[in-house]
């Protein structure tokens, strides 16, 4: 009876009502702290961040100058050759034999008409001692024949014989002479035969490696000859120029012999070393439409053998001189998407963007045909750091940018763009 008592007397709905309380206290803890962090951010802002300082604006940026020059210009079509002997010749047997001598080492320097092999003579000795005995016989018939012709002219002159023999005599006589002279041309023949050989240099060279060694018996028609001899003083240099070049090369023929500088191909950087300077000499009588090229020769003299035939080497073709030209040095020329300018200092010490025209540009030197006079201090380390106005302090370099009175050594990488001199 007593559990049945706690049952009636026990709230069923208690425990429910309880959760809830706890539930909306929760949600009203939420909604507080809301609103407190909505009141802080409304009424209570964060402070903004300081300002940082346009140093630009309030600094001067130290910069390097030179100052615009003028002066004459040379005017240097730049390209890449390749050196080519003066003469080539490959030393082959004119006769058959055997090679019984060799009279030269490889690699020496040869001077033409050096015997530099010997093929056995023996055969072709004897050969001309045949020639030239059959000769001294029909010599011999050729004078008794004579005597004959005279002993029958005197006859018929006298009625003692008759016209026929005298004209048989004649016959005879001029047989003889035609025979002297075969024989003749067999003596040549043969004698000639005799000098083959021995193998003389055709040209002052240089020998390569020996091709055949003593003992081979060689033929007239071998194709591998004994030696090859290049001439290297003086020397060829075969090189190409875009065909916009063709006019300024044209005139610059026309005008006299046209200097040429071999360059050595250093490493990019680098400065030029000039190997030798020339004359151009030839100019090729027609374009490859397949490159749109012209060919060239040049001529060097290669005193020191400084250049070497297969060998490809820098080539500077000058095509004439700027007169007078406004120079600055390259580095002081930018380049934007509206072209090319330079930073000037203006007398209060502010840089000035200042657009220009190049006319010539390489290692050394630019020229510029218009924006620049001589005598503007142009901006040459430091420009990427201005704009038009900025504040300026000239410093000094740790050496100072010049533009050099005379390229000692053209560069052959820098060249942008090309002016008729």
């Amino acid at each position: 009876m007593d559990s049945s008592l706690d049952a009636l007397t026990r709230d069923p709905v208690r425990p429910r009502s309880r959760s809830r309380l706890r539930k909306g206290r929760m949600v009203l803890l939420c909604l507080l702290a809301l609103a407190a962090i909505v009141y802080a951010v409304w009424f209570f802002p964060a402070a903004p961040p300081p300002k940082k300082m346009d140093t630009a604006a309030t600094q001067a940026i130290p910069v390097v100058t030179a100052a615009a020059g003028s002066r004459d210009i040379p005017i240097y079509q730049d390209g890449l050759g390749t050196v080519q002997a003066f003469y080539t010749v490959t030393l082959k047997a004119m006769v058959d034999g055997p090679l019984v001598a060799v009279n030269f080492r490889e690699g020496q320097a040869v001077h033409k008409g050096d015997v530099l092999a010997q093929i056995d003579p023996r055969i072709y000795q004897a050969a001309l001692d045949t020639a030239v005995a059959k000769k001294a016989q029909d010599e011999a018939q050729l004078a008794n024949a004579r005597l004959d012709l005279a002993r029958y002219e005197k006859l018929v002159a006298r009625n003692y014989a008759s016209a026929q023999q005298a004209d048989t005599a004649k016959a005879q006589v001029a047989e003889f002479v035609a025979l002297v002279q075969q024989d003749q041309a067999q003596i040549d023949n043969a004698r000639t035969n005799l000098s083959y050989t021995r193998i003389t240099a055709p040209i002052d060279g240089l020998t390569g490696i020996r091709l055949v060694d003593p003992g081979n018996i060689v033929h007239a028609a071998d194709t591998t000859g004994i030696v090859v001899i290049t001439q290297l003083q003086p020397i060829s240099v075969v090189f190409t120029l875009p065909q916009q070049a063709l006019p300024a090369v044209a005139q610059a023929m026309a005008s006299g012999p046209a200097p040429v500088l071999a360059l050595a191909q250093d490493a990019p950087g680098q400065p030029a070393q000039v190997l030798d300077t020339g004359t151009l000499t030839v100019l090729d009588n027609q374009v490859d439409t397949t490159t749109g090229t012209i060919r060239l020769k040049a001529t060097f003299p290669n005193p020191a053998h400084r250049l070497w035939p297969g060998g490809f080497v820098g080539v500077r073709l000058r095509t004439g001189i700027a007169r007078d030209a406004t120079v600055v040095p390259p580095a002081g020329v930018q380049r934007g998407p509206r072209g090319p300018y330079v930073f000037v200092v203006n007398p209060g010490n502010t840089a000035r963007r200042q657009p220009v025209t190049v006319g010539y540009e390489d290692q050394d030197v630019s020229i510029i045909s218009s924006g620049v006079k001589p005598g503007d201090e142009v901006v040459v380390d430091g420009a990427s750091r201005l704009s038009d106005g900025t504040r300026v302090t000239i410093t000094a370099p740790d050496s100072t940018p010049s533009v050099p009175e005379q390229p000692t050594a053209p560069g052959t990488n820098r060249q942008r763009s090309r002016a008729a001199g």
